[in-house]
């Protein structure tokens, strides 16, 4: 079954997450009208900020499947749904948004540059092995699953994560200053306009910030979103 079949994620089965919403994270739809800007979203955003802060939204996905790991590890049913969410919006803005910007704009110059060349080759292969764990994780995740099939689907969430998690750090403390580097001032402006069209072409006119919302509500359902939560004893 293609991505884009999944089943949509009813509001009373996952706190407070539009299908609709969702839907128009996962479809990029190339002939919609670019959407006006609000005011807040006319501050200029540099490209190495734009890509950087769409990472802030793929680790509180990593934190997502980290909570289902749990669960499941700890013997309780998989949270399909709350998953199925996460890994829709890694499908639709991590992979087909945000690493199509890095590969189509980023990458290249590195590359022309004869900057960071064995390094760009591993991120892309592992763009590449992201997509099929993700594929896997949707399939797994439209389900009830049984003992073996939620074993596979720790698996799966696991190696994305660990895959990830340094896959990340290393575009923003080498990569992305790098190419700051390799691009001339004008041409970097304008790549910044760029990137700021793509997202509000795709996402509408909330953009990135309707994305964060989407997370928020994948949180709030599996009860993790409160940051309290996360901070050690004293």
């Amino acid at each position: 079954m293609d991505d884009r079949d999944s089943p949509a994620v009813r509001r009373r089965d996952l706190l407070g997450l539009s299908t609709a919403a969702l839907a128009a994270v996962t479809a990029a739809a190339p002939s919609a009208a670019a959407a006006p800007h609000t005011p807040e979203q006319e501050a200029e955003v540099t490209p190495p900020e734009d890509l950087m802060r769409e990472h802030g939204v793929l680790k509180r996905l990593l934190l997502v499947y980290r909570e289902g790991i749990r669960r499941i590890e700890d013997g309780e049913r998989p949270p399909a749904q709350p998953l199925n969410a996460a890994a829709r919006i890694i499908r639709g803005f991590i992979e087909d948004y945000h690493e199509h910007l890095e590969e189509k704009y980023v990458f290249p110059r590195l590359r022309e540059a004869g900057r960071l060349t064995g390094t760009v080759s591993v991120l892309v292969l592992q763009h590449r092995r992201g997509r099929e764990l993700t594929g896997r994780i949707l399939a797994a995740t439209r389900r009830t699953t049984g003992a073996r099939a939620a074993r596979t689907l720790v698996a799966d969430m696991a190696a994305f994560v660990r895959m990830y998690e340094p896959h990340e750090a290393r575009e923003d403390t080498v990569v992305f200053p790098a190419f700051r580097e390799v691009v001339p001032a004008k041409e970097f402006l304008r790549l910044g306009e760029v990137f700021e069209d793509e997202e509000h072409r795709r996402f509408g006119p909330r953009g990135f910030a309707g994305v964060v919302d989407q997370v928020a509500d994948i949180e709030k359902a599996l009860g993790i979103y409160d940051l309290s939560r996360f901070t050690p004893a004293g």
